[in-house]
């Protein structure tokens, strides 16, 4: 026990510790009284009030199964915040379950190695046709064949309605019903062990969704202390804060502990809000090194950040918060722009080329310097975190989907150069991530769905949406988000795998992954390791990396022509890794197997030229 958190298992809602008696502790501060009712039984269970504001009880009336509500001061009834399940969604009652009960075969699962991480995005809903967990695990053999090591799931938590993103959560603990449950993750989970893939979770700590969000009858959740782009801040540093910190960072135990997940991907962490003299994420640091001491398993934490700070994935030895690592946005603007992408809004911050060399080199663009778009000097150096602490990559949900309408990379640039952009993120020195379907040209959209229940919520959403691209295309185009039509048009559609050009792309994003796997210079997360060269006239990069005596030339062209690239030292023999220009490829024509430097070799436009030789 740790500042009261239980390392070795769940503590507060309903649990089952020794499989037969209920054990309920729910924080409570605002109330005087609290039962719990369970459906379908005329025993109500009245609780105790401890210090700080819990409420304790232990029954034999609730059992594994049994629906329940607590009722607060006799008059209203609630779920459960820390409910593990809502068949009935957010507004109904909680089902009472026991973590205890899955039979666990991954006892031999090592997690693998952060560098060694290949990430694959997806979303549970649209990924398969079932939209399922069980959909996700009878395609785990495809993304093994792919090169993928980590899937990574969009959140999970409980949302209203089928339909969402899952950034819509009211429920941190509730496994969405419609996916499968609790007990569907953890059969997902073991069969990706057995199988040797981690398992990522994205999960949301800067804001509960509007719908079902019934944590202020509870205490205080949320501060008005501090504004977020959702309006009241998570109450992580105010008034009655312990017990939020508490409900946070036993869920981060419980996904690791419980769940068996690998990593997890926390959202946004910029809009969390703590001026607290340790920070929420500095103490989820903590907790879950407690927790890898008890248990020896490795577990990690990656956060989704745009503070360009490295406070965030410094070690806590230097005063940093200890994250594992963090997604770089910039290294995929600068990469978009490069490819033609117009530059609008956040996008009018990066030059292209030059942006993106920096990005290759530094990760951060921006590292203090001006920045037009946020109209301020923004940003600071990260001098001492290697390439693993940083996650790429050319799509993803956010950059496909909060597009209006859900353009992916093949579909906006077209064939050639989403080849190319699938080589820019896989020879970088960062770890790669793949959104869903980008690896055969997927040409559905990823397109922003809700299927809020609350009529003028999902109406508010509508509105909300148009009016965030009022000046981008013609409202006719307009894809209603609360649709189920726009939800139907995101699923992936499996079957272009045995058509053309899908067929080719698959393939060769299968070779690209193959080939950071086999070739040292490209495996390795030493972005110190790393020489650049940029064209900006023929808009073109020259990518020199080297490890262990390998060194890999990978020349880009991001021009509309053909490009004459010198490869002068060290003087040696290449030899052709990849071509993507090559009719393997089905692109115009082949570049030379091998070279000896000095050397000329022509460079097909859109194309990525990778060449290695050892020294």
């Amino acid at each position: 026990m740790t500042n009261g958190i239980d390392i070795q298992k769940r503590t507060i809602g309903v649990n089952f510790p020794d499989n037969q008696l209920a054990h309920i502790c729910l924080w409570a501060p605002l109330t005087e009284k609290v039962t719990v009712s369970v459906c379908d039984k005329n025993t109500p269970v009245e609780l105790s009030k401890n210090k700080y504001g819990y409420w304790t009880g232990t029954t034999d009336v609730l059992r594994p199964g049994d629906l329940y509500q607590f009722i607060l001061n006799e008059q209203l009834a609630r779920p459960d915040p820390a409910s593990l399940a809502q068949p009935g969604g957010p507004h109904g009652p909680s089902m009472a379950l026991s973590l205890r009960d899955f039979g666990w075969t991954d006892q031999t699962w090592n997690n693998i190695d952060l560098s060694d991480y290949i990430f694959y995005e997806l979303h549970t809903g649209t990924f398969s046709p079932e939209g399922t967990f069980q959909g996700i695990e009878q395609r785990l053999d495809y993304l093994k064949t792919l090169g993928i090591t980590a899937i990574e799931i969009m959140p999970v938590a409980q949302f209203p309605g089928a339909r969402n993103w899952g950034y819509d959560g009211v429920f941190p603990f509730a496994v969405q019903h419609e996916y499968g449950g609790v007990r569907a993750l953890q059969q997902l989970v073991d069969t990706c062990h057995r199988k040797g893939l981690a398992v990522v979770l994205d999960v949301v700590y800067n804001h509960i969704g509007p719908e079902g969000n019934y944590l202020t009858d509870f205490g205080p959740y949320f501060t008005s202390k501090h504004c977020t782009p959702w309006g009241d801040a998570i109450n992580f540093d105010d008034a009655g804060s312990d017990g939020v910190r508490q409900y946070v960072i036993d869920n981060v135990l419980m996904w690791f502990r419980d769940f068996h997940i690998d990593a997890l991907r926390l959202d946004a962490v910029h809009a969390i809000k703590d001026l607290s003299p340790v920070h929420i994420l500095r103490d989820i640091r903590y907790h879950v090194d407690r927790l890898m001491e008890q248990t020896g398993n490795r577990h990690y934490l990656i956060v989704e950040s745009d503070l360009n700070d490295p406070l965030l994935i410094d070690q806590p030895s230097v005063n940093g918060y200890g994250m594992d690592a963090q997604w770089i946005d910039e290294f995929h603007h600068s990469l978009r722009v490069t490819a033609g992408g117009e530059r609008k809004g956040y996008y009018a911050d990066f030059e292209g080329l030059t942006h993106l060399a920096k990005s290759y080199q530094d990760a951060y663009v921006y590292e203090g310097q001006y920045s037009p778009h946020r109209q301020k000097a923004f940003g600071r150096r990260a001098e001492r975190n290697p390439g693993q602490q940083f996650v790429v990559f050319s799509q993803n949900h956010d950059q496909v989907g909060n597009q209006m309408l859900g353009e992916r990379s093949a579909h906006l640039f077209g064939f050639e150069m989403a080849k190319l952009l699938a080589g820019a993120v896989l020879v970088s020195p960062f770890l790669p991530l793949l959104f869903m379907g980008e690896e055969w040209a997927e040409s559905n959209p990823f397109l922003y769905f809700v299927s809020h229940t609350d009529a003028d919520l999902a109406a508010k959403v509508r509105e909300g949406r148009k009016k965030e691209f009022a000046d981008f295309h013609g409202h006719d185009d307009f894809p209603d988000p609360v649709a189920e039509e726009t939800f139907t048009r995101s699923k992936l559609q499996w079957d272009l795998l045995a058509e053309e050009p899908h067929r080719t792309m698959l393939r060769y994003y299968r070779q690209l992954i193959r080939l950071r796997k086999e070739h040292p210079a490209l495996r390795s997360t030493n972005r110190w390791q790393l020489h650049i060269a940029v064209n900006e006239v023929a808009n073109t990069i020259q990518l020199h990396r080297w490890h262990s005596g390998q060194h890999v030339r990978c020349l880009m062209n991001f021009s509309m022509k053909t490009q004459t690239v010198s490869l002068a030292e060290p003087a040696a023999t290449w030899h052709k890794l990849v071509d993507s220009a090559a009719p393997d490829w089905m692109g115009p024509a082949a570049a030379p197997d091998t070279l000896t430097a000095p050397a000329v070799v022509d460079l097909q436009p859109q194309s990525l030229l990778i060449y290695q030789n050892h020294v």
